[in-house]
């Protein structure tokens, strides 16, 4: 690959060395400025190169290249008028895609130095001085994260080189300009790469992880061994067990729970809630340290956002600052909770409209968007900004903790809230669909927000977000059997495995046994209703803005459907078959030595 990419195994800056520590102490080890060969060779080099493999996932898994990747150009996501200004975003949003996007070149420049990292502990740990099943936990660690690391790459680009120049998934530490993407079998040798990996993962990492952090267990490589048996049945090189394969290391997650110390927990709100980042449904987060900039890779933490590592809680937030009622702005300063409004990403009307339709009987979509804003300041108490917003509030007669606006689900209770009169009457500001923003109807230049990656922990509204970013959730081990059974003819035991994720979705606290008995009755699916379109709009009720929605799209080849030819995203019309895939970056035409260089784009790109 390319040069620098290649022997940057050697220089990342998160580098920790020693024995096997907490997550806390891990983080902030002092950083080793070097590796060498022969470091490798030993148990404390094999622990720094997983530590460092593990580390690099954070530039996957909530920056502002991969959220645009994962979020952005979907039936789920479009851009909003700030990313309407960004030319990444824009291009990924429309599909008028160059392969100069600086987004495409976040898992293809990250990548594969850590590949190379997790080859290195595969090759050398053989000969390393360390216990075998201290070694075997390590070598499961490396080849997960390596298969991950690949399906990143996979879903993106198709068919990538396993070959970094010394052979296929060997370590290398020789630059090489050579490009070695070609051969009609690499998509299938790929594949069986990732396969082979997270099954040895599966088999000798322990079988739960640690309570209060985020190492990798067994559940984990069977969450992702499902999930990428799943998406090569629907691949060019699928394999007529694929669809068995996905079912049954999802329905061994599911049938051995407390064996995996793993649990759906009881209300859905609970799964993201800031301060429950470790609770038993998450399998497996990207891990950061709250208010730990160096830490978390973050270079200027106070200004610019395109250095953040976890940008997440401000992307995809609506202008809530331009509100007023009176005259007088609800939020004149931003609000930690709310994030910084960004407006880089705008839910889609399908999203708010038809996939979360059933507001009432299913409360993901209240856990999952922000509908409501109370009145909130980032002000010091006892300043005299601080007073002046109070004074302000009690003027338009609302009070700290008062709802601010509502962003309603439906014109018609819209339109009843904003009737009342004399007493009944709303103190707070309410706003119809009809005059939320979108790219087609400028008005008002809001919308609900994204609330899963809401961080109060953060020195400032600019600051990074510390909180772990979720990769895996119990939840879509339940999705992908379901999805398994359905293409093995299994619709009825489908729509069982949908049912216990619908079931849990009537939960609110605070229901009365026969209310809530009511609502799970009204979210019951029965096997006709089970088809490949119902269970991605259940993936989005489940999963909405996860970073998974893209990939759940493409790979499936329901991309063009469920965004141009349904309609679902209306700021996609150009789109082709040939943006099922992205384009290998520019940069790395250019730095290849083959004298052909076009033959390694992708179809459809120049």
């Amino acid at each position: 690959m390319k040069i620098k990419h290649k022997i940057s195994a050697i220089l990342l800056s998160v580098i920790m060395g020693g024995g096997f520590l907490s997550c806390k102490e891990v983080l902030e080890e002092t950083p080793r400025t070097a590796f060498t060969i022969d470091y490798f060779k030993t148990s404390d080099g094999l622990y720094s190169a997983v530590y460092t493999a593990y580390a690099g996932m954070r530039y996957d898994f909530g920056p502002q290249g991969a959220l645009i990747l994962a979020n952005v150009g979907t039936d789920e996501f479009s851009f909003g008028d700030q990313g309407a200004a960004t030319d990444q975003t824009r291009e990924l949003g429309t599909y008028n895609l160059s392969p100069t996007n600086g987004a495409i070149g976040t898992p293809w420049g990250r990548n594969y130095s850590n590949i190379n990292l997790c080859n290195a502990v595969v090759e050398f740990a053989p000969s390393v001085t360390l216990d075998a099943t201290s070694k075997a936990k390590l070598v499961g660690e490396a080849r997960y994260l390596r298969a991950l690391y690949y399906l990143l790459l996979v879903q993106n680009f198709g068919a990538v080189p396993l070959d970094l120049g010394s052979g296929e998934l060997k370590f290398n530490a020789t630059p090489s300009c050579k490009f070695n993407r070609l051969g009609a079998d690499l998509l299938e040798k790929n594949y069986k790469a990732m396969i082979d990996d997270l099954i040895f993962a599966s088999e000798n990492l322990p079988d739960q992880r640690p309570a209060g952090e985020f190492r990798l267990s067994k559940v984990a490589a069977l969450h992702l061994l499902s999930r990428v048996y799943l998406y090569r049945a629907y691949s060019t090189v699928k394999q007529a067990t694929d669809f068995q394969n996905s079912y049954d290391n999802a329905k061994k997650v599911i049938d051995n729970k407390a064996k995996y110390g793993v649990d759906l927990l009881q209300d859905y709100g609970d799964v993201h809630k800031e301060g429950n980042d470790y609770n038993k449904e998450v399998i497996f987060s990207i891990e950061r340290t709250p208010l730990n900039n160096i830490a978390n890779e973050v270079n200027n933490p106070s200004t610019d956002f395109a250095e953040k590592v976890n940008i997440s809680c401000n992307f995809f937030v609506s202008n809530y600052q331009a509100v007023t009622k009176g005259g007088k702005a609800f939020f004149p300063v931003r609000v930690l909770q709310y994030g910084r409004p960004l407006r880089q990403f705008l839910p889609t009307r399908w999203t708010l409209d038809v996939a979360f339709a059933d507001k009432f009987n299913d409360s993901r979509f209240m856990h999952t968007f922000r509908d409501t804003y109370y009145v909130a300041t980032f002000y010091t108490k006892g300043t005299a900004d601080y007073d002046t917003y109070v004074a302000n509030m009690a003027s338009i007669n609302l009070t700290l903790g008062d709802t601010a606006f509502y962003l309603a689900p439906t014109e018609e209770i819209a339109n009843r809230m904003k009737a009342l009169t004399g007493a009944a009457a709303k103190k707070f500001v309410v706003f119809a669909p009809s005059e939320m923003y979108t790219n087609q109807k400028r008005v008002n230049n809001i919308y609900p927000a994204l609330k899963k990656y809401e961080a109060v922990n953060r020195a400032n509204f600019q600051d990074v977000s510390g909180r772990p970013f979720v990769v895996a959730k119990l939840s879509e081990v339940y999705l992908l059997a379901a999805e398994a059974a359905m293409a093995l003819g299994k619709n009825d035991e489908a729509a069982q495995l949908i049912n216990i994720l619908r079931t849990r979705a009537a939960y609110r606290p605070n229901l009365t046994t026969a209310d809530l008995n009511a609502r799970i009755a009204k979210n019951q699916i029965t096997a006709s209703a089970i088809n490949l379109d119902f269970i991605l709009d259940e993936r989005t009720r489940e999963l909405c803005g996860e970073s998974i929605r893209w990939a759940d799209l493409a790979l499936r080849g329901k991309l063009i459907d469920r965004t141009k030819t349904k309609g679902y995203n209306p700021d996609v019309a150009t789109i082709s078959n040939f943006h099922y895939l992205r384009p290998i970056p520019q940069s790395q035409l250019d730095a290849t030595c083959e004298v052909n260089k076009s033959q390694f784009q992708n179809e459809g790109y120049k």
